[in-house]
């Protein structure tokens, strides 16, 4: 999975119900919960029993997992044609953000058809914390090689490779700093994969060699498009060829998705440890912490929800609660809790968003901004709703919360409609496919030019 730093919620539940909205943002070191309850409710549930929750979670995530049907031929990958090829995967840095974390699973796709896989991390803690520690072992399991991103081995570990894969556009600094006067030997056989959106990426120090490369990979096509018109006019510098890659949901999500008895166990442990009842309505903002992901704006289109249902009677007075619970490293007991997905991502949106598919896995209605990668996911009006970005959006997105609370019917046919859109193009295998036809072209630009540098 995508990046899981924070998690926010808006709990909604009518008439005799509560009223809740939860906020959580799951950083590295804690879960900030920000929630609204009925102030009739005399129940003061303790949340501290959360983290025995999602602890209890895992076990029924593994049975899943387990129960899952075992398919006794296995399609070929797509990326059979990797076996015995030697890459090199090249992260800014090893955490629970996005870009890692997408890297890994292409290095254990890579590994699961044989591939020689060599893991390198740009910057690294002094000291291990326990999610790099966690994350190399995981690694380590999978038959991933973790060498050291300086020095001699790294040089010739970079010059042996068949394949260098560099993860966003901060990691254009190993080359010169690593391969120095021998760069120009690794640039024919590098494909970019580039995530941002921001501005403050586009610094010539960082993407000079951008334009030798064999190639880059980018999650969406409104990121390709921006990414392509900034290095012209910012930095008057050309894109290399360019390949648009839609991610997928690991097989790992889907099979507790697709299991009723785990979602249920699930819904009912977090639900639970959070104090918050089975009947009520919950919705969620789950991204990292930051301006840029708008969870400020939630909260106010969240409290104008309110109003609008207090206006139409709907709903009793309101007190405010905030608690802190401990951080997770897996959403999925979240997205078996929770009714509606809110992507809130401001200015240009996500490159991506991946935990919109992931949501849309477990039939959950999105509510997005109309900008990024989010309009290329969400159909509008059919699996989730889209609003403006910034202020303007702040009411929209009240009045979309309100709809989806108060229409049943339209919540739950968003929610599988949206299932249906990712069995059909957003799934682990869809991704391969993609990768796959993207690998074989940049293999077979890099014998062409090697044959030339050896000419």
């Amino acid at each position: 999975m995508a990046k899981h730093a924070a998690v926010g919620w808006g709990h909604h539940h009518l008439q005799n119900r509560w009223l809740l909205a939860l906020l959580l943002m799951l950083s590295v070191s804690t879960v900030i919960a920000f929630f609204m309850r009925a102030a009739f409710d005399s129940c003061d549930r303790n949340v501290s029993a959360a983290v025995d929750g999602i602890g209890s979670a895992r076990h029924v995530i593994q049975a899943a997992e387990k129960r899952a049907p075992q398919i006794a031929a296995a399609k070929p990958s797509p990326l059979s044609f990797m076996k015995s090829k030697v890459v090199l995967l090249v992260s800014h840095e090893l955490s629970l953000s996005g870009g890692p974390l997408l890297l890994m699973e292409l290095a254990f796709l890579l590994r699961s058809v044989g591939a020689e896989v060599y893991w390198m991390t740009i910057t690294k803690a002094s000291e291990t914390d326990e999610v790099t520690y966690s994350l190399e072992h995981k690694m380590l399991d999978r038959g991933v090689q973790v060498s050291p991103a300086r020095g001699k081995e790294a040089l010739d570990t970079a010059l042996r490779a068949d394949l260098v894969v560099l993860n966003t556009a901060v990691a254009g600094k190993w080359l010169d700093v690593v391969l120095k006067e021998d760069v120009h030997r690794v640039l024919p056989k590098v494909l970019w994969w580039i995530h941002e959106m921001r501005g403050h990426y586009f610094k010539l120090d960082y993407v000079k060699h951008l334009p030798f490369v064999a190639g880059a990979m980018i999650d969406s096509h409104v990121t390709a498009e921006y990414w392509k018109n900034r290095t012209q006019e910012r930095l008057k510098i050309k894109m290399p060829d360019t390949y648009v890659v839609h991610l997928g949901n690991s097989k790992e999500l889907m099979q507790v998705a697709e299991d009723s008895v785990a979602k249920r166990v699930l819904r009912e442990h977090v639900r639970e440890s959070l104090g918050v009842l089975n009947e009520d309505l919950l919705f969620a903002l789950i991204n990292s912490v930051s301006r840029g992901k708008g969870q400020d704006l939630f909260l106010r289109s969240f409290y104008e929800a309110l109003q609008l249902i207090k206006e139409k009677k709907m709903q009793k007075r309101i007190q405010d609660r905030v608690h802190f619970v401990n951080k997770t490293l897996t959403v999925a007991p979240y997205l078996a809790a929770i009714d509606v997905l809110v992507q809130n991502s401001q200015a240009r949106g996500e490159c991506f968003g991946r935990i919109t598919i992931e949501a849309m896995a477990f039939q959950l209605p999105v509510l997005g901004t109309a900008a990024g990668g989010t309009t290329e996911i969400v159909v509008n009006g059919t699996t989730g709703v889209l609003h403006p970005v910034g202020k303007a959006g702040v009411t929209p997105l009240a009045k979309n919360i309100v709809k989806l609370a108060t229409h049943v019917e339209r919540r739950l046919t968003m929610g599988k409609r949206g299932y249906e859109r990712v069995k059909e193009r957003f799934l682990e295998p869809h991704m391969a496919e993609r990768i796959a036809g993207v690998l074989k072209e940049v293999l077979r630009k890099s014998k062409i030019k090697s044959g030339r540098h050896l000419d």
